[in-house]
């Protein structure tokens, strides 16, 4: 087992939550587990004993999230939960009724506290196990639970289903606005490369030197956040360590607001290329790395850049560990039509050819004096995992404005990139003639199938962050710490903002191979 640096403290909990407990202590808590109630599956939900029906108290609605006030046991909707914190004072932290899960209204999101947990699996295991007294325990008996009967009555609960979920699924908890860090984790942890990269044990925690100053090892962290997810426990799990670690490599993004999912996924790229970089002592930025993530996420991007007076064409090569897309809304009149676009025609337009602007002419090497051009991008080499990214925030630097585009994506389950090769490209542009390219990839190394989707809800100053995983011909949804099976057709009308894709061949061989893998990582 690896040492974990002294200086090591979990995350402070939410600003507004600390407020709360220090003016109110655990009175609220107390008085909630008068209406804590079990469901026969295991699940805790919020029974308010005022109405069978929870309705919202601004507009009388009773479906979607329902949130019940800590201080005065409202109920609001998520569309009004921020009308009652802005009408009454320190009404800041509310209860997701169906969830039991605390939610900072002014954050907009969920946020963690132990002590709270404390409260709903002390409810559970009263209410789980038969023989059991009715009478409401106090909430001081919640803080004395065998750590042991509370691991294992969250492992139980929801077993109907649960209990055959594949290896690997797990909840992450929301440790305050960090529903941007539990989706892409859970695409990461299943990106077959990555995934047995890991559970190999190719970076052995217990061997690793690469402890300097105050910072920690993130590729030991995110070690031992695979053998969690894999260990076969059910009950959620807090990535605190981890969380700890990515503060310490991007210290610009270490505070308790809402980060841009892909901005995360970038960051933690760049950080296990970082790590092993070191120990390898290589410093190659470009396709040619050797680090995890460039094995599994590097591809090459061709930039053709064509003279429009002589035809001379100058070709760059750029590694890329995704592809960001813009969503064909513009120049689609289906598009405009339908209210919807498709990854193809996001992928055509990404590799069709641009004429750039009189002002931004080029020094032709031909012509020996500036012209205008036209580009074109073509994909090179396909990596093995391939992160498509969607762009859905759009940021108006002379309007001064942000806004999020709602616009409809189709994206197929099985996806064939050889249109978008520049073998492809290149030979459609001059008429199909032959021509010879170093990293021309084969037909079937260009045929992909989709493992996970990560989709964006609601606006762009509070959205919220979930995952779309296809594990053994299954979807399931990971919403933070809940885990559930839904039907293709949810994956598919959700807000997709992360596609991720990996070679058919690998997907299939990796699957299989997974059982062998998760053998060695236990014993």
């Amino acid at each position: 087992m690896c040492l974990r640096s002294s200086s090591y403290t979990s995350p402070k909990p939410c600003k507004h939550l600390a407020d709360y407990k220090l003016r109110h202590a655990f009175n609220g808590y107390d008085s909630l587990q008068n209406c804590l109630k079990t469901t026969p599956i295991g699940r805790t939900r919020v029974d308010n004993h005022n109405t069978k029906t929870p309705r919202c108290n601004f507009c009388n609605g009773y479906q979607g999230r329902l949130y019940i006030c800590l201080m005065c046991s409202s109920i609001s909707c998520s569309t009004h939960i921020l009308l009652h914190t802005q009408s009454k004072s320190g009404h800041d932290v509310a209860i997701d009724i169906e969830r039991s899960e605390l939610y900072c209204c002014l954050c907009c999101d969920q946020v963690y506290d132990p002590d709270f947990d404390k409260v709903v699996v002390s409810e559970q295991i009263k209410g789980s196990c038969p023989g059991r007294s009715n009478k409401r325990r106090r909430l001081n008996s919640g803080m004395e639970l065998d750590l042991k009967k509370s691991k294992q009555l969250i492992a139980m609960r929801d077993g109907r289903a649960k209990s055959c979920y594949p290896l690997g699924l797990r909840g992450l908890n929301n440790l305050g606005n960090t529903c941007f860090m539990n989706s892409v984790l859970q695409a990461l942890l299943h990106a077959p490369p990555l995934r047995n990269y890991f559970l190999s044990d190719h970076h052995n925690r217990d061997e690793c030197k690469r402890r300097y100053g105050e910072k920690l090892c993130l590729l030991c962290d995110i070690g031992a956040l695979v053998s969690a997810m894999f260990s076969g426990d059910r009950s959620p799990y807090s990535p605190a360590q981890f969380l700890y670690s990515w503060w310490q490599h991007s210290s610009n993004l270490a505070s308790y607001e809402e980060q841009d999912a892909h901005e995360f996924f970038i960051s933690v790229l760049d950080g296990i290329h970082e790590k092993e970089s070191k120990v390898r002592n290589s410093s190659k930025d470009d396709g040619d790395c050797q680090c995890i993530a460039h094995r599994a996420f590097s591809g090459l991007l061709r930039s053709d850049v064509t003279c429009t007076t002589c035809g001379f064409t100058s070709t760059t090569y750029d590694p890329c560990v995704d592809i960001s897309l813009n969503l064909d809304t513009v120049n689609s009149s289906a598009a405009e039509k339908t209210g919807l676009s498709t990854l193809s025609g996001c992928l055509n337009l990404f590799t069709r050819a641009e004429r750039l602007g009189s002002d931004s002419k080029l020094h032709c090497q031909n012509c020996q004096e500036l012209r205008d051009t036209s580009k074109q991008l073509s994909i090179s080499r396909l990596p093995l995992v391939l992160c498509l990214h969607i762009k859905r925030f759009e940021h108006s630097l002379i309007r001064k404005t942000s806004r999020k585009i709602d616009q409809y994506l189709q994206f197929p389950f099985a996806l064939d990139m050889t249109p978008y090769l520049s073998s492809s490209i290149v030979r459609s542009r001059f008429g199909n003639r032959m021509f010879a390219f170093e990293c021309e990839n084969t037909d079937s190394s260009a045929e992909y199938e989709i493992f996970a989707v990560i989709a964006h809800s609601g606006m762009l100053e509070s959205g919220h962050y979930v995952t779309y995983l296809h594990v053994n011909n299954q979807w399931y949804k990971c919403d933070d710490a809940w885990i559930c099976e839904v039907d293709e057709g949810i994956v598919r009308a959700s807000q997709c903002y992360m596609l991720f894709y990996v070679q058919k061949l690998l997907y299939y061989k990796a699957n299989k191979d997974l059982s062998c893998n998760v053998s060695v990582e236990s014993r």
